[in-house]
């Protein structure tokens, strides 16, 4: 077999328990083989990513200055220009009152191109409350986004879906709701594609990313400007403490979450569960990144020329940050876990911050957000807002 034949017949696995590196691992496809998507010299390209602007290989030795470089280094690499012009314009419907918290509907600009519905739940009592971006998965499942984690009252035909979601990977809870209970205004849109957004079938996906492209768009970039502009209304509600909020999120709502942090002064901390890695060590055969369609809604091309995915989670030092990993989850190798936090814990050091940031592997459990690491991140947002 001469070398192109060999490049031509090359393939790897990918099975279902590995449907994306975004969302969850489930998604009912089939394993699937995926042939020659990596040309010869792939490792060339991987041997020549040295991540120059990352802490400790950047020249800039001050780590405010390089905060402030590396900040600026991602938002021109989003492609997508901020927003903060647009007004949001909110419009409440659907107004519901629980025994602990008030549920509403707010249809908001993120961006001027379009009206997103979300989610909103205020705590009873007296604020200005404690408050939550909640950022929901990715899971190859577009026909619930905020109903993954917000008990959908207004909308009785989603909730089998929610509950199934919730039952899988939330250990039946809905994490907004809990989120609420507990003294939290919560926050929860859906992204583009998913739920009132979509939903978009998971082979549309590389052709969406491909035509905002065209249009010298991003998704990724996209997604990230909403994120923003959403952190930026959270604070700027008169229930909310706009000094004491948050982003959560699970699997791609992890690294929405960490992203979000990174580039919004609105956000004070974050918890992210099941989306952290170095990404050599995530983009190996067999793992779903190669596969495109999910990636891009976390590519932002050209990047990573720049920095390495840790090194933009770490722009959001020393803000209180938590990571969780499952020990158990395919979707990141070990490997690519420890060399990430190894690196976050750097920058917190260099800020003299590190007892701000927690990273912790749950060796028993895989790609969800149980009810364990719940409690967990609650009572730390709890210490940390």
């Amino acid at each position: 077999m001469d070398a192109h034949e060999a490049v031509r017949r090359r393939a790897f696995v990918v099975g279902a328990g590995t449907a994306l590196p975004a969302g969850g691992a489930a998604g009912g496809a089939e394993a699937a083989v995926v042939d020659g998507p990596l040309p010869g010299f792939h490792p060339a390209l991987k041997d020549a990513l040295t991540f120059p602007l990352a802490w400790g290989r950047s020249p800039i030795r001050d780590v405010r200055a390089w905060r402030r470089a590396a900040r600026a280094t991602v938002e021109e690499h989003l492609l997508v220009e901020r927003q903060d012009g647009t007004p949001y314009a909110p419009q409440f419907t659907g107004r519901s009152r629980t025994r602990d918290y008030t549920r509403e509907l707010v249809t908001v600009s993120l961006t001027r191109y379009e009206r997103v519905r979300g989610a909103l739940l205020t705590p009873h009592g007296r604020g200005p409350f404690p408050a939550v971006l909640l950022l929901h998965d990715h899971g190859a499942r577009f026909d619930i986004g905020k109903e993954k984690l917000v008990r959908p009252w207004y909308d009785e035909t989603r909730l089998a879906s929610a509950r199934s979601w919730a039952d899988t990977y939330f250990s039946g809870r809905f994490v907004g709701d809990e989120l609420a209970r507990r003294g939290h205004v919560v926050l929860c849109l859906d992204a583009l594609g998913w739920g009132d957004r979509g939903p978009l079938a998971y082979d549309q996906q590389q052709a969406l990313a491909s035509n905002l492209f065209h249009l010298g768009s991003s998704l990724a970039g996209l997604m990230t400007r909403e994120d923003q502009r959403a952190a930026a209304f959270l604070a700027g509600l008169d229930r909310v403490d706009a000094r004491r909020v948050a982003a959560v999120g699970f699997s791609m709502g992890a690294y929405r979450a960490w992203q979000t942090a990174a580039l919004s002064d609105h956000v004070a901390a974050a918890a992210s569960v099941c989306w952290m890695t170095g990404l050599k060590e995530m983009m190996v055969p067999g793992n779903n990144t190669l596969r495109g369609q999910s990636a891009y809604c976390m590519l932002h091309p050209g990047l990573a020329r720049h920095l390495d995915i840790p090194d933009v989670a770490s722009i959001a030092a020393p803000k209180p940050m938590l990571f969780f990993h499952g020990g158990l989850d395919t979707l990141f190798p070990a490997e690519g876990v420890r060399v990430a936090y190894d690196r976050l814990r750097a920058v917190w050091r260099a800020h003299h911050a590190e007892e701000r940031i927690t990273t912790k592997t749950w060796p028993e459990f895989g790609h969800v957000f149980n009810d364990a690491m719940q409690d967990e991140v609650v009572s730390w947002l709890d210490d940390v807002l």
